[in-house]
């Protein structure tokens, strides 16, 4: 955990409390003398109206639950702190992304966003990525994704999205699915759709880890200066470890063995000082630029390619500290991209737009009203002065009489602060135009970058997105709805569509395609960094094994940063030749080769046939799954016969230096996809 303490950890010394050792109160604080039986008339009669404290009680224990998110329902949040490498001034005047001199506390929740609160974590689904920074002038709330862009253009079509892709009203199924009809339905006939949809069928919606996946504004903002000049901005979050995935089929089975791997990844990562990091990117366009492209650079369902905007990485954001209590802090914490501060405006995305009111509101039903604010995790850090009173849950006390704008009494205060004195001032963009429901022109191409970012794949998630579509379409029943998801698709790209077509039974198509031949590197997970750091290997031991060898590869593998756990027939400790001993971490039984990144089989001098029949389970599956698999003396054996040997990957040597250095390489490459499938 970091010795650092942000200015929102003192803040929140105040609303923390440590019950340990204390007597039971009421929420009055009346100490209480008993707490396991209702005040009745008599040992076996009817419990008494006059019990005060079990009223208490049982009303808070009624009245605990709060509405969960309609969508980010399932999230986990951790604390952390933001640091600038360099200041902003040409673009920004907003005070944290021009002093490089302090840092910013910041809280980040992690999210699915069909599920329910009480779904998996690993889902074919976008994951909300939403960070809030404390910052001397105001909260400034950055609520993105880890997809750039969006299924839809205008705010006003969101409640039918979410409406299509949750469960059928009809029967309530599937949870936390979009291999449904309605949801396959909506795509055909809102074919802005197409992009997006491209997205969540490849390995972006399946991060192996909350640590291991990008973060994206997904909307154009403005970036003002103090000049008052305004240039559109997109912003990014790059995980120092890189971008990587889960496979599908490993996906489906972590739910079943470990529905909460996502959240327990990041929280184990934290507990364990494995802070994970992400670098702050900026995408920015000026003014003259606005319509120098071939597509609306304020469309919410395309991207700018990073070959031809660059993104600069302008500050580092460190996660150090888990939250102390998940409902105070997870479940109430509030994020609305409305929440800016001087030097960040909004743009005219007709999606944006929308959010900024809907965010609002959302919270006002959910926590319970307008002082929302007020919550711990929700206060800024700085003082906040106006002339709002009243409302559910209000915390603050005002002294005075004055609640009003303009005043006397109080010689007029709190009064708006000029420009000058850090008062926020919108950009003062020039709009000339009539009202009307209609969309722009420049927003009618909906496949060009769907075929951007499909030319810009690797073979193999080509190969993932074409067995995605034909999952997801496999378990859609009307067969109108395949046909017209087909021929929609057959418009970005034929080998992808005729690939999934004769998957789900159809015909192939024979019309489509795309003139579209420029490919963004960027795009494609092959490019992105590869580390063994933090990876998890699980250790399969047996009785009797190598001590002294086995006891250096382990400590080989931590030096560059991988955690070995061991995974053997019992519990306890497990001893080796040499004396060496090691405390087993997992048994067979109680953990699963789909929650580690890689298998290293040391084995044992005496195996029985149930030792081996497992061994056999965690190297199949592994295998199966594309990752690394060592082996070094007894466990060499236990890999021959199966067809692994000398397959991509699979490194067994019994030079200790040359297989840890071997197998280190083979950790980092994540999964290798050139593997043949025995």
């Amino acid at each position: 955990m970091s010795d650092k303490r942000t200015s929102k950890d003192e803040q929140l010394d105040t609303f923390r409390t440590d019950d340990s050792g204390k007597h039971t109160t009421t929420n009055q604080g009346l100490k209480v003398s008993e707490d396991e039986f209702s005040l009745k008339a008599g040992e076996r009669g009817p419990t008494l109206l006059e019990d005060f404290h079990f009223r208490e009680k049982m009303t808070h224990f009624d009245h605990e639950r709060i509405p969960e998110r309609i969508v980010h329902a399932r999230g986990f949040a951790a604390h952390g702190e933001f640091e600038l490498y360099e200041p902003l001034k040409k673009y920004t005047k907003a005070k944290f992304l021009n002093d490089t001199s302090r840092t910013t506390p910041v809280l980040v929740r992690f999210s699915t966003v069909a599920g329910s609160k009480g779904s998996t974590e690993t889902p074919r689904d976008t994951r909300g990525f939403a960070t809030k920074f404390y910052t001397e002038e105001g909260n400034y709330d950055l609520v993105g994704n880890n997809i750039p862009v969006f299924f839809i253009q205008d705010a006003i079509k969101f409640p039918d999205l979410v409406h299509a892709v949750k469960p059928e009203p009809h029967n309530g199924i599937p949870q936390a699915a979009s291999a449904h009809d309605t949801f396959w339905d909506f795509v055909a006939n809102n074919q802005e759709s197409a992009h997006m949809v491209l997205w969540t069928m490849s390995d972006r919606a399946l991060p192996r880890s909350l640590r291991m996946m990008e973060g994206f504004g997904v909307h154009t903002f403005r970036l003002i200066n103090d000049k008052n000049e305004s240039h559109f901005v997109k912003f990014h979050w790059k995980p120092k470890l890189g971008v990587h995935s889960l496979v599908w089929d490993e996906s489906q089975k972590i739910s079943g063995k470990n529905p909460d791997f996502q959240r327990a990844d990041l929280y184990n990562s934290i507990e364990d000082g494995d802070y994970p990091e992400y670098e702050l990117g900026i995408q920015v366009i000026e003014e003259k630029d606005e319509f120098k492209f071939d597509f609306d650079i304020l469309d919410p369902t395309k991207l700018w390619p990073e070959e031809d905007v660059p993104v600069q990485i302008v500050g580092k954001m460190t996660l150090n500290r888990n939250v102390d209590n998940v409902f105070a802090e997870n479940e109430q914490v509030a994020f609305n991209p409305g929440h800016v501060v001087p030097g960040i405006d909004f743009t005219n995305d007709p999606l944006l737009q929308g959010r900024l009111f809907s965010y609002t509101d959302t919270q006002l039903i959910r926590l319970g009203g307008p002082n929302f604010h007020e919550i711990p995790i929700n206060r800024p850090v700085c003082p906040f002065h106006n002339n709002q009173r009243d409302g559910y849950n209000r915390q603050t006390i005002n002294k005075g009489q004055v609640s009003y704008h303009k005043n006397s009494l109080w010689d007029n205060t709190p009064s708006p602060a000029s420009e000058e004195e850090g008062g926020y001032t919108h950009y003062n963009e020039r709009i000339d135009a009539h009202k009307i429901r209609a969309r722009s022109e420049s927003f009618k191409d909906h496949f060009s970058q769907a075929t951007l970012f499909w030319n810009s794949m690797s073979d193999h998630e080509k190969d993932h997105i074409i067995q995605a579509f034909s999952f997801e379409l496999g378990k859609v029943e009307n067969e109108s709805v395949k046909k017209q998801v087909v021929d929609m698709f057959a418009n970005v790209s034929l080998d992808l569509a005729r690939g999934f077509a004769e998957n789900i039974g159809l015909d192939a198509p024979e019309q489509g395609g795309s003139d579209v031949t420029k490919s963004s590197p960027a795009l494609s997970q092959a490019n992105t960094v590869h580390s063994p750091s933090t990876r998890k290997v699980a250790v399969i031991l047996g009785a009797d094994f190598n001590g002294n060898e086995t006891h250096s590869v382990l400590e080989a593998l931590k030096s560059e940063g991988m955690m070995p756990e061991i995974v053997s027939a019992k519990q306890g400790k497990l001893k080796g030749a040499g004396d060496v001993e090691f405390s087993v971490d997992h048994t067979f039984s109680t953990a699963d080769p789909v929650l580690f990144d890689a298998v290293y089989v040391a084995g044992g001098k005496h195996e029985d046939p149930s030792f081996k029949q497992n061994v056999h389970y965690y190297v199949s599956e592994a295998f199966k799954h594309f990752k690394p698999i060592g082996a070094t003396h007894e466990g060499v054996g236990l890999l021959e016969g199966g067809g692994y040997v000398g397959q991509s990957g699979v490194i067994h040597n019994d030079d200790l230096h040359t297989f840890s250095e071997e197998f280190g390489k083979a950790v980092a490459a994540h999964r290798h996809w050139d593997r043949q499938l025995v």
